[in-house]
């Protein structure tokens, strides 16, 4: 068996010198004031958004009783409502010069832009002294996700992932009826989506669509930033490019984080220093965009106190057999999202971001006494709350990156599978490959002169 061993150091070494040669005064962050502010919790934050239309507005807003002293979005219809709730902010295009002119103004960031670009502007916001909130899924690739949590800790900066569900009750009320012992030994479970269900393309097209003339008020070259030059199409942007590799991490970026977020707490799969993920089943797949379906099976060995498990993740509407015993119309998980835990002497089932998590059949849950609550709730499950106050000295946010960061590893490992169609074997300690050296190169991707990363 060949060992693909990328650590850190072989990632750069793998750097072309040209790469190296093009590097720029706007990659290379003013780290004058590199601490972050010390406030009371009393103090306002100044805030700057990263992306701030959408789901990014929703995120910037969040935090409308700060400071709210920059806006930056390289698609200005996008950040109409943005710009215009908060005139009193500075306007961005790129967040590279918004940085040079006012990171001593600056104390926290979110950033919500498509996930390609989660890294490069998180990273040069915590080397500044940043707190940063970035949206799910953490990063574009597996190297990334090492390197944010790694800077994190080096920049001790606050930090928080955007699945809102980890500050729930849902999550822990499962953990603590599976650590109870309510169903025994979990030995799989099963997660599906429904997504992307026609949101975006997956299976096709399977090369680039023709150049189409780029929108009035678009800057299409920061919108692409590290990724490869290519002509701007509608089916890329500003909506649906979480369906091409060279932008979005597909049905697994986009809800795994929330999905997967029970399996990964409960079971402890971050303490595993080895798994495995394989499809089970995949449709059209090709070098551009994510197959149209698919079921991968990742294959977790004993940790912790917790014995091997296989995890299943279904999407594009693909679910699970319904397991004899549970009769039809009691309700597993959610319709479009859900979980399914199979024990030694029972079932769990959740919703989308692990509510409402109960026994099946649903006669065993009438006469079930929860067990007491061992673990602390975040309180109103209010994400961005929890990371405004670690921001200003409390308790690390609940989905702070060395939380975040090994399971956005593990998620995004599942599309490696995907990408490669067959199965992979990762070790976690030296984040390598262990069954085939060329796959290794996946874990990390080359950058674009000028937004370049040291994975």
């Amino acid at each position: 068996m060949t060992n693909h061993h990328f650590s850190r150091r072989a990632f750069l070494a793998a750097t072309t010198l040209s790469t190296l040669a093009g590097v720029t005064r706007a990659q290379s962050p003013n780290t004058a004031r590199v601490v972050p502010r010390k406030l009371s919790p009393n103090e306002k934050l100044n805030v700057a958004g990263i992306g701030v239309g959408g789901k990014g507005m929703h995120d910037i807003m969040s935090y409308k009783r700060e400071n709210i002293v920059a806006l930056c979005d390289v698609d200005l219809d996008r950040a109409g409502e943005a710009f215009y709730r908060v005139a009193d902010a500075r306007q961005y295009r790129d967040y590279r010069k918004m940085f040079d002119e006012m990171a001593d103004d600056i104390d926290m960031v979110t950033i919500a832009t498509p996930d390609h670009t989660h890294a490069p502007a998180a990273y040069r916001a915590m080397k500044l002294g940043k707190h940063v909130y970035v949206e799910k899924p953490m990063t574009h690739t597996v190297a990334e996700a090492r390197l944010l949590a790694e800077t994190a800790r080096e920049m001790k900066v606050a930090t928080q992932m955007g699945n809102q569900g980890h500050s729930g009750d849902g999550v822990r009320d499962l953990a603590e009826m599976i650590w109870a012992g309510a169903i025994g030994e979990v030995r799989e479970v099963h997660i599906w989506t429904d997504r992307p269900g026609g949101r975006w393309p997956h299976g096709s097209p399977k090369t680039p669509p023709p150049a189409e003339p780029v929108p009035d008020k678009m800057d299409w070259d920061l919108w692409l930033g590290a990724a490869p030059l290519r002509d701007y199409n509608s089916l890329y942007a500003p909506f649906k490019w979480r369906g091409w590799w060279d932008f979005g991490c597909g049905g697994l970026g986009d809800m795994a984080c929330h999905i997967m977020d029970p399996a990964f707490f409960a079971l402890k799969l971050g303490e595993a220093k080895t798994f495995s993920v394989e499809p089970v089943k995949q449709e059209e797949a090709n070098d551009q965009t994510y197959p149209s379906n698919a079921i991968i099976k990742y294959q977790f060995p004993a940790r912790a106190d917790m014995g091997p498990v296989d995890v299943y993740w279904y999407e594009n509407g693909l679910k699970p057999a319904r397991p004899e015993g549970i009769p039809e119309g009691q309700r597993l998980g959610d319709d479009a999202n859900g979980s399914l835990f199979v024990g030694a002497n029972g079932w769990i089932t959740a919703g989308e971001y692990g509510g409402e998590a109960r026994l099946l059949p649903d006669a065993r849950m009438a006469d079930y006494t929860r067990p007491p609550k061992s673990l602390e709730r975040v309180g109103g499950a209010n994400h961005y709350r929890n990371f405004l106050d670690a921001c200003k000295g409390g308790a690390p946010a609940v989905s702070n990156f060395d939380y975040a960061g090994p399971f956005t590893e593990m998620v995004l490992f599942g599309n490696i599978a995907l990408r490669l169609n067959k199965r992979v074997e990762y070790d976690v300690e030296t984040m390598s490959v262990t069954n085939d050296a060329a796959a290794g190169a996946h874990l990390t991707k080359e950058y674009r002169k000028g937004w370049e990363l040291p994975v």
